[in-house]
């Protein structure tokens, strides 16, 4: 009997434990190797860790903005987050300029946000972009890619796929959204960034948003950088693509989303000329 390499055996079980998950929007493919039940059960604990390290807010103008805009953004996810349980949460933390949600429905903004935003529009933007990172299974795509990376790699995916949670602890889930390094901190790389722009401007789009104000929020975020006087690396040597890069793709994709807004029954208030 012809007995195969241990790496194409490993292989072998690896396709017979994982699926290959279409992204939505985009239609992409990407091949995950962690459980969603489980990534979605450690995001939720890692979500609940956030609300005792930062002190909620309870700006009640800034609550309910969030929660009418996460609500309404909700509703077009709905058949690419079936199972979510939305909560949308203000954390008071000034200094910094950011949003990010998880797997399970959890979306989080900190109060710096509000600097830069200046209409539900705006913060739809920003919403729609890290729900957009979640629909990808962005983070179920970096776990499985640290598994491969990381030592004994394709033997502990096939470990996790059979035995559950396996080495995912909340630790890592909050490592693989970047926030272990502070809310500043990148998780995803280029690519996936541009996908999540796009996905996300679909989205709100769709919600029945103003795309357009989603080029205003990056311009906004590109001036408050500037005026911080961050020494920010190149845009080719940063994951992150830089906001003039990512101001000039959604310019590109802008007729689209324009046209979604447009199909979901949301028009401009017609011009009244006296």
């Amino acid at each position: 009997m012809k007995i195969l390499p241990k790496t194409i055996l490993i292989a072998l079980a690896v396709s017979g434990l994982t699926g290959c998950y279409e992204v939505p929007v985009t239609g992409q493919k990407a091949m995950i190797l962690v459980d969603d039940k489980d990534v979605t059960r450690l995001s939720v604990a890692a979500f609940e860790d956030m609300k005792k390290q930062y002190r909620v807010s309870h700006d009640r103008a800034r609550i309910d903005q969030l929660n009418r805009v996460g609500e309404r953004l909700a509703k077009v996810v709905f058949w690419d987050m079936p199972d979510a349980e939305w909560e949308f949460v203000v954390f008071d933390v000034p200094q910094q300029i950011n949003a990010f949600a998880m797997a399970g429905g959890k979306v989080g903004v900190f109060t710096g946000l509000f600097k830069i935003i200046d209409n539900d529009d705006q913060l739809a933007s920003v919403l729609a972009h890290e729900i957009a990172h979640v629909t990808a299974k962005h983070i179920h795509q970096r776990l499985s890619q640290d598994m491969l990376v990381n030592t004994g790699g394709l033997l502990g995916s096939v470990a996790l796929a059979g035995s559950g949670a396996g080495s995912l602890t909340s630790a890592a889930i909050l490592e693989g959204y970047g926030l272990t390094t502070g809310v500043t901190g990148l998780a995803f790389d280029r690519a996936k960034e541009k996908n999540a722009d796009y996905i996300g401007l679909i989205y709100m789009a769709k919600a029945g948003y103003n795309p357009e104000e989603a080029v205003k929020v990056l311009e906004k975020l590109d001036a408050e950088t500037s005026v911080s006087g961050r020494n920010l690396p190149p845009a080719f040597l940063s994951t992150h693509p830089s906001n003039p890069e990512r101001i000039l793709q959604l310019l590109d994709e802008m007729p689209k989303a324009l046209e979604a807004r447009r199909k979901a029954g949301y028009q401009e208030a017609p011009v009244i000329v006296k």
